[in-house]
């Protein structure tokens, strides 16, 4: 079988350059003095990946941003460290390659055949770490990376229907447009019949970025090759390069990208960090079970206030991080006090 390209249909719209900075200026007006608080994650080049994300409809954009921001208030996505989510990658279940695409991609590797756990809440930070890691290593020049699904010792009993609705909100509606190029790599045939069933679900747009490769199909080599250098490449992937994933060594890397980060934010660097309050992009979502689920169309699952809990932040809030390094308590409640306006409902 070869490759198969996902196709839909898509009424994407396509506007100007004055036009979208027209629309990134509306959507910084609604979020109003929030915006100036926050200056990464409303940049512009974060709000147009939110407005890409919503076919440039400013509201629903400005409301999008409003709700990862209180996200990230609460979970803190960039408080984790290795540590934290250690044992969840101990089978290398998700972890950044080694190596980037042959455009300058960061890639990330999932391996849903080597579920480890049940906790689903583990299971999510360990996805938010790589998210947040693999964000902070993307090239200046690029804001999209590769995802590499292998399906290595996947059956359907590897599905976690809570988990990966779970997941999905996470990575549709809080990091929209972070997906390049997807690869689904030798998915077996009950999975292609799932599929069908969660296509309904499935962004128009996600389909184009989406393959079907097969390790026995010509056209799914040439499309590897033009993706990669084959020498780098994971055998797993029809590559050459036979070291796989290491532990030990893949947990002293990201210590050391650990150290690098919070050094950074423990000096109170002027220049926030890429991953904090991380600019993030659209509905692609591909949950650990390699299962995509995503629909921009449908704003309902971007605006569940319910689950963000932020009655629980207060003035005894401590920390909140928000822009690169942690600001004062007062400033964090100020923030807070705007979020819950609902200027924006």
């Amino acid at each position: 079988m070869s490759i198969r390209k996902l196709q839909g249909s898509s009424t994407e719209k396509s506007l100007s350059e004055q036009e979208q900075l027209a629309k990134i200026n509306d959507v910084r007006k609604i979020l109003g003095p929030v915006a100036d608080k926050l200056p990464v994650l409303c940049s512009d080049a974060s709000i147009s990946r939110y407005l890409r994300a919503r076919n440039w409809n400013t509201k629903k954009a400005a409301k999008m941003l409003k709700n990862t921001l209180k996200w990230r208030l609460e979970f803190k996505p960039e408080k984790i460290r290795w540590e934290d989510i250690a044992n969840e990658a101990e089978t290398g279940k998700v972890y950044r390659a080694n190596y980037l695409d042959k455009k300058g991609r960061t890639v990330l590797i999932f391996r849903p055949g080597f579920q480890n756990t049940s906790g689903i809440r583990g299971q999510i930070r360990h996805l938010v770490y790589c998210m947040e890691n693999a964000i902070t290593t993307l090239n200046p020049d690029q804001d999209q990376m590769v995802w590499l699904i292998d399906f290595q010792g996947w059956t359907m009993s590897c599905i976690s229907v809570k988990a990966a609705r779970e997941t999905a909100h996470i990575l549709q509606n809080h990091y929209p447009e972070r997906l390049g190029v997807g690869i689904l790599y030798n998915p077996p045939k009950v999975f292609e019949s799932f599929w069908t069933l969660v296509k309904p679900f499935i962004e128009p747009k996600t389909y184009k970025k989406v393959s079907f490769v097969y390790s026995n199909g010509p056209q799914s080599q040439k499309l590897m090759e033009e993706l990669f250098d084959m020498d780098k490449l994971d055998c797993a992937f029809g590559g050459r390069n036979s070291a796989g994933f290491n532990y030990e060594a893949y947990a002293q890397w990201m210590r050391e990208d650990d150290k690098k980060k919070f050094d950074m934010m423990n000096c109170g660097s002027s220049s926030p960090l890429p991953s904090i309050m991380s600019e993030s992009q659209s509905s692609e979502t591909l949950t650990p079970s390699g299962i995509s689920m995503a629909s921009d169309e449908d704003d309902s699952s971007s605006g569940d206030e319910k689950s963000l809990n932020l009655e629980n932040i207060d003035e005894k809030t401590q920390g909140l991080p928000l822009s690169g390094e942690d600001v004062a308590v007062s400033e964090a409640v100020d923030i807070v006090k705007e979020l819950k306006k609902g200027e924006l409902a």
